[in-house]
């Protein structure tokens, strides 16, 4: 890695870590922002951001190499309404959507790392900026798993892992036993909140990553935000893959989680894990 890094930024807390991080390893950061979804405050937090629309790739582009980025971070998420409905579309943002073929995001993201890589800007694995938030295994939340909750954490990320492996989505809704939700483009929190309105209280939530996972594409992540979705189900619990889903703000989500007699459990597939009420 040189001593300069681009960071593409959409919404989320992972753009702040990540300048962050590169302030600590002593990285000249260089931002490209989604205008929509990236915070303001990024424009505080670098000496150097600029602002593109979705579908304003081809000046995305430009401004990096104006500024000598050869190395970048792809962090945050974007609505699921610039996916499906993107708007305008410079000549380079359309290249990458034809070449994706579909609008799943994986596709999109992918078609964009090999348009980005096209043009010499070599796209990192984010992982190592966020390494002490892929926790191992155990219960975070003095709230413990029942045992039916622990058999619905069990069938929901069976469930979760084919999802996700399908490129449908990674969040799937369990409630004594029955499926009640699966996620789509609406992104973990609509489903958390789609599963409490038709099932009620009491329902767990299980977010995996992929089988052969691709950080670069997709860093499944939750936080404080999917905490609070979760109060708002009246969920029994959440339980994320350890080691492969990020959590952020930990200690507040805990906080929350607790408060409101919701478990936040890091697992791992059924068969695998130990048995989780054995705390973190």
């Amino acid at each position: 890695m040189g001593q300069r890094i681009g960071i593409i930024a959409g919404s989320g807390e992972f753009p702040l870590l990540a300048v962050a991080e590169a302030r600590r390893r002593g990285l000249e950061t260089i931002v490209a922002a989604v205008r929509g979804e990236a915070e303001e405050a990024l424009g505080n937090e670098v000496s150097v951001a600029a602002w593109f629309g979705p579908g304003e790739l081809g000046g995305l582009v430009a401004f990096l190499k104006s500024r000598g980025v050869a190395e970048v971070l792809i962090a945050g998420k974007v609505r699921p309404e610039s996916v499906l409905r993107p708007g305008t579309l410079d000549p380079a943002a359309r290249r990458v959507f034809e070449t994706a073929g579909e609008g799943s995001p994986s596709r999109l993201i992918g078609s964009l790392i090999e348009f980005l890589e096209g043009q010499g800007i070599r796209v990192l694995d984010p992982s190592p900026f966020l390494a002490d938030r892929f926790l191992p295994p155990g219960v975070l939340t003095r709230t413990r798993p029942s045992p039916a909750v622990l058999a619905d954490i069990g069938r929901g990320f069976a469930i979760a892992r084919t999802l996700a492996d399908l490129d449908a989505g990674q969040t799937a809704v369990v409630k004594n036993g029955a499926v009640v939700a699966l996620e789509g483009i609406e992104g973990t929190d609509r489903t958390i909140l789609r599963a409490g309105d038709l099932a009620g209280p009491g329902t767990v939530v299980v977010k995996v990553a992929r089988t052969h996972q691709d950080p670069r594409i997709d860093l499944p992540g939750a936080g404080l935000q999917t905490v609070r979705s979760l109060v708002e189900a009246q969920a029994a619990a959440f339980a994320f893959e350890a080691g492969k889903v990020v959590l952020f703000r930990k200690d507040e989500s805990v906080a929350a989680a607790d408060e409101h007699g919701i478990a936040l459990v890091a697992t791992g597939p059924p068969g695998e894990r130990r048995d989780p009420r054995s705390g973190a």
